[in-house]
């Protein structure tokens, strides 16, 4: 504990001991360190299981690649595409579905600003997430 001895002659003072100060500290933040959960848990629900006499359908569900090709040419699908289009067609085929993810393929020789504008013709066109689709990727490493 600290304690403040007053030479002769000097009047009454009053300071504030600290020690005590911070020993309670130290033990309210040991409780609140202690009472607080580690993990939060949520509330537990039992997710509805497919009926199995009824038979799956299965919806036909095709990836959307887009292929940049040297010299500019665009093909969505391999269906060839005109760049100033590229976003109606997009639009097309998106309205109907409910995930909008498109990957982009470009070739090697290509600068990455026509890639680039392929990808903001995409989000143009409303689509959330865009894909890169490299060299190693495609061959499975």
């Amino acid at each position: 504990m600290a304690m403040a001895v007053a030479g002769p002659g000097s009047g009454p003072r009053s300071d504030i001991n600290m020690t005590p100060l911070i020993d309670v500290l130290l033990v309210l933040l040991i409780i609140f360190m202690i009472v607080a959960p580690s993990k939060p848990k949520g509330l537990e629900a039992l997710v509805p299981q497919p009926n199995p006499n009824q038979q799956v359908v299965q919806e036909n569900i095709r990836t959307v690649v887009i292929l940049v090709s040297p010299g500019n040419q665009i093909s969505v699908n391999q269906d060839p595409v005109d760049k100033r289009l590229l976003g109606q067609r997009l639009e097309e085929i998106f309205k109907t579905r409910a995930e909008r993810v498109v990957f982009v393929k470009g070739d090697s020789s290509l600068n990455f600003v026509d890639v680039a504008e392929v990808i903001d013709i995409a989000k143009g066109a409303g689509i959330d997430k865009i894909g890169l689709i490299t060299a190693k990727i495609e061959a499975g490493q």
